[in-house]
């Protein structure tokens, strides 16, 4: 691997910092953690409300309902390398400072989006808009927040660092859609596009004085040699975040459908399961290896969305949606854990952002698939059609289980 003079100072001056983040992992991600956590409260808010908004309040159909609430992941598609490189190139918390006001910017084209009720088409085209800059916000916090983590706490914490991040990412989701559906409750949609506009200003005050983490010198790969090194381990990332836009496009429309109350429930019990499952267990892709960890896991999670086909009633789908967010809660970070490990480390983040690009293909995509499925068959249609393709990220698990011990030692050189 390439090493130059501005790497190895760069490695000592980090050198301090990444020793106490190996004794103290937990405490040195919890400033970065906590970013994560609020600034995400504004996606949760929208989650359970939005297809609603789309659907009763505009008029409009179930692939209009998946289009929207899939663009924030395509536009994230979009935004993964430049993130990515801007992480690894002006710092990890630029990055993340960067994506806190583009939140904000896409809170204001939600009010806008208000001016034009009357015109339904109009408003849901500003809705695309919003939900495509609230993407590349995403794209710009979360890749910075795990180059982030990376930095202080190494990559052979990696699985760790991307399950914990992760997991503040699925509190703010999990608290975010019972406070978007009471703000939406008390206010309308308005009250949801006011908070989108102002929690992220109010996440950058606690940004500010934490610790920047200098970009990593020496010269960097190309994003083609990058994308041959993590494109297997996104194939399965993608393949298994098929089932989790089923959950957050569709959970709560069928649960409007089918009478079920409160409308939230099924993607909190999902986020809430992930986030016990990363708490509890999120060492261990670290420990037993990335794809072993993950073949376990989409399992699980298919087991769960078909529960949510089959389920007669809220109790059911409840306990399917916490049984898939308990399966998909190892999946990302142990594919990630593959992913890091085939990067050169001075281009972490780019990988990080070609790594999660996969997922966003998966979302961003397959949510208005998953609308056309659920017009042509029902609802509850799209939650089979989810655990048939997280059950195709099975064979890619064991393929990168079966390669695992060459590839640890076979890395990128630049």
């Amino acid at each position: 691997m390439l090493t130059s003079p501005t790497t190895d100072a760069t490695s000592a001056r980090l050198r301090p910092a990444a020793s106490a983040a190996h004794d103290r992992p937990i405490t040195t991600l919890l400033p970065i953690m906590a970013v994560v956590l609020i600034a995400f409260l504004v996606i949760g808010l929208a989650l359970p409300v939005l297809p609603l908004h789309v659907h009763q309040g505009l008029g409009l159909g179930t692939f209009v309902v998946g289009l929207v609430a899939g663009s924030q992941f395509a536009a994230a598609l979009l935004s993964r390398v430049w993130s990515g490189r801007y992480a690894d190139g002006r710092g990890a918390k630029r990055a993340v400072v960067a994506g806190l006001l583009a939140a904000a910017a896409a809170g204001l084209l939600y009010l806008l989006s208000l001016r034009f009720i009357g015109a339904p088409w109009v408003s849901a085209a500003i809705l695309l808009l919003g939900r495509g800059l609230l993407g590349a916000a995403e794209s710009f916090i979360i890749t910075g927040a795990v180059s982030w983590g990376l930095a202080l706490a190494g990559p052979e914490r990696a699985g760790r660092v991307i399950a914990w991040i992760g997991m503040a990412m699925f509190v703010a989701l999990a608290v975010g859609a019972p406070l978007g559906t009471a703000l939406y409750a008390a206010g309308g949609f308005a009250a949801v596009a006011a908070a989108t506009v102002l929690v992220p200003l109010g996440t950058i005050l606690l940004a500010a004085p934490l610790p920047s983490v200098p970009p990593p010198g020496g010269a960097r790969p190309s994003l083609l040699t990058v994308a041959r090194a993590v494109w297997m381990p996104g194939l399965g990332s993608a393949l298994s975040s098929i089932g989790f836009g089923a959950i957050i496009a569709f959970g709560a429309l069928l649960s409007a459908d089918r009478g079920w109350s409160p409308v939230w429930l099924m993607f909190s019990a999902f986020a809430a399961a992930l986030v016990a499952a990363r708490l509890l267990f999120g060492h261990l892709p670290d420990r037993l290896g990335g794809a072993r960890v993950a073949l376990a896991c989409v399992l699980v999670e298919a087991a769960g969305l078909a529960l949510i086909w089959l389920a007669p009633g809220l109790a059911a789908a409840t306990a399917g949606a916490a049984l898939a967010g308990f399966g998909y809660a190892l999946v990302y970070p142990g594919l990630g854990v593959e992913a890091v490990r085939r990067a050169p480390p001075q281009s972490r983040g780019l990988a990080m952002g070609a790594y999660t690009s996969c997922l966003d293909v998966a979302l961003g995509f397959g949510s208005p698939a998953l609308g056309l499925v659920a017009g042509w068959a029902g609802l509850g249609s799209v939650f089979l059609a989810g655990a048939l393709a997280v059950l195709c990220a099975a064979a890619v698990a064991l393929r990168l289980a079966r390669a695992a011990p060459q590839a640890t030692n076979d890395r990128i050189s630049g």
